[in-house]
């Protein structure tokens, strides 16, 4: 047996060799599982003794689903994607990847409301699909935000520079002064958390919806410093083209779309410390349908229609140079006054939510690593405020890597590139595994001769749902390949794959360590290896019963209240 606090209970051994069966719950009697009861909504069998706190309201769980992620991936970044596949592949391929995202983010819910555990995703990869596989997602992902707090910190240095008065001060100023706002952030625990992004999400969705109406104001000549007049469709015409460099531009587009959507699935991570996950989660995944239609959609739409793909300032759109974002320029081609500004103010505040959620996602994937002896002993240490103190402490080590922005010539944006490098195309496997997860927890769910209807909460497209998601992932994965190979076929450089690439690398040898690590050859845990009603709620009779009382309820008297409900 492993000797992981929270491994699964009837693991193989390395020699290949059957599972070993304490009992009938396949635990050993100095093992058996506790049951904490700090609620009764709340209840699971859990039988670690590092507990974070469950802090995270409704409110702050929608909040992070809503706007959690909409940072300057979005707001600048998406600019190098329009000029270099224009904007019907934009516009096509956010709607293609946030049609994955809906069944992901399901397939999250169902498993989250079932099992609120630290670890979310990971823990699920864990369980039900390989110990190794598990490992490989849950330190990829904690690479991930690792490697992008620095970014995200010299990042919102960098747009300060849209204002004259701020380019007089060091850089290094502004790093310090945004690494303490984190430690700050950080003391408060996970409602400082969950309050920052409330209130930055907030922003967030007031500027994006400012912007969709500005956006269409402008569109139809109402701006009357625009000299353009009405623009309507003028720069989705000729000479304008609304696809730029055929397919590869196409698959190009993918990576960038990727980028924009990473940080969605935090409201899983989230599920460990949400006060009341039976109903903040389901309604925290249903927010996505907002993201993708409403912000997203609307947005890069507004965007495409009123500033041309061929305009030269959008190559030199990233990340980090915010006087080129599609969003300000959209604005300043209007001749508006000040608004540029304001909203480039709203960037900044972004990217610092951004790295707001960098700081919660790797600490708590950093924690749960610990917890089951995939990360150092110490890392799984939570206060009594439930705060993984020394994986923030490790984090905020991390952050000071952001004062490479202050290095001569072209060095930071090499070193940054290839912190981004790390990240690149990991979202489309934590995705792909997510979905996977479910697959596999339905048929083990089945296996031990369970039914859908004792469920709490199922995903919308069930497990076939899930199936839609995995082809989608695995197809983006294809096209990043395929865009990747003929970037440095071009360039004649290896650089140009690599910085794409490299998570796909990366992942494996993970995989690979710890298929060595363990002497655990066999490529998926057995399905009656994987006991469900571990970590399971304690009161999933009662949930189950309040389901089921739900479902009676239905009619088509209700039928409209009900789709509002779906939505919102």
């Amino acid at each position: 047996m492993s000797s992981y606090p929270d491994a699964p209970p009837q693991a193989y051994h390395g020699n290949g060799a059957a599972p070993e069966y304490h009992n009938e719950k396949g635990f050993s009697e100095e093992k058996r599982p506790s049951v904490i009861e700090p609620s009764p909504e709340y209840d699971v069998i859990n039988r670690s003794g590092n507990e974070l706190h469950r802090d995270l309201k409704s409110r702050h769980m929608q909040m992070i689903a809503i706007g959690g992620a909409i940072g300057a991936g979005l707001f600048v970044g998406i600019g190098g994607a329009f000029s270099s596949g224009g904007p019907a592949s934009v516009l096509l391929c956010f709607i293609i990847i946030g049609f994955a995202m809906y069944f992901v983010m399901q397939a999250l819910a169902e498993l989250g409301v079932m099992y609120p555990v630290n670890g979310a995703f990971f823990a699920y990869a864990y369980r039900f699909i390989s110990p190794a596989w598990g490992f490989a997602m849950g330190w990829d992902y904690a690479i991930q935000w690792l490697t992008i707090l620095p970014f995200e910190i010299s990042a919102a240095v960098l747009t300060l520079e849209y204002w004259k008065a701020s380019r007089n001060l060091d850089h290094a100023v502004w790093v310090t002064v945004f690494l303490v706002m984190l430690i700050i952030i950080q003391f408060f625990g996970i409602r400082g958390y969950g309050e920052t992004e409330f209130v930055l999400s907030i922003i967030k969705i007031i500027a994006c919806t400012g912007f969709i109406i500005l956006g269409i104001i402008i569109n139809v000549g109402g701006v009357p410093t625009d000299d353009r007049g009405y623009i309507g469709g003028r720069y989705w015409q000729a000479p304008h083209q609304p696809f730029k460099n055929g397919f590869l531009g196409f698959c190009g587009v993918f990576v960038t779309a990727a980028f924009a959507f990473g940080g969605t699935e935090l409201t899983g991570l989230a599920a460990a410390e949400a006060a009341n996950p039976i109903k903040s989660i389901p309604m925290a995944t249903k927010q996505v349908l907002w993201r993708i239609s409403f912000f997203y959609i609307l947005c890069l739409l507004m965007v495409g229609l009123n500033v041309s793909s061929d305009d030269k300032r959008l190559l030199g759109a990233s990340n980090q140079n915010t006087k080129f974002s599609p969003f300000v320029l959209a604005i300043a081609n209007a001749n508006i006054p000040f608004l540029p500004g304001i909203f480039n103010g709203v960037i900044t505040l972004s990217v610092i939510s951004v790295a707001n959620s960098c700081t919660f996602g790797s600490t708590r994937t950093l924690q749960a690593l610990a917890a089951r002896g995939m990360a150092p002993k110490f890392l799984a240490k939570v206060d009594k405020a439930g705060r993984p103190i020394w994986c923030i402490v490790l984090q905020m080590i991390f952050g000071l890597l952001a004062y490479i922005v202050d290095a001569s010539g072209d060095a930071d944006s090499i070193f940054f590139g290839w912190l981004l490098a790390l990240s690149g195309i990991a979202n489309f496997f934590i995705w792909g595994s997510i979905c996977i997860s479910h697959i596999r927890f339905r048929k083990a769910w089945y296996h031990h001769g369970h039914t859908d209807d004792e469920l709490p909460f199922k995903a919308s497209g069930g497990i076939y749902g899930s199936y839609v998601g995995v082809f989608f992932n695995v197809i983006f994965l294809v096209a990043s390949f395929y865009t990747a190979v003929a970037a440095s076929v071009a360039s004649g450089s290896p650089y140009e794959f690599f910085s794409s690439y490299i998570a796909g690398p990366i992942i494996l040898a993970l995989y690979a360590f710890w298929k060595i690590f363990t002497k655990e050859w066999y490529l998926l845990t057995p399905l009656s290896s994987i006991d469900v009603s571990y970590g399971v709620r304690t009161n999933l009779e009662d949930l189950q019963a309040a389901a089921e009382e739900q479902r009676r309820a239905r009619s088509m008297k209700n039928l409209p209240m009900r789709i509002v409900h779906t939505l919102f």
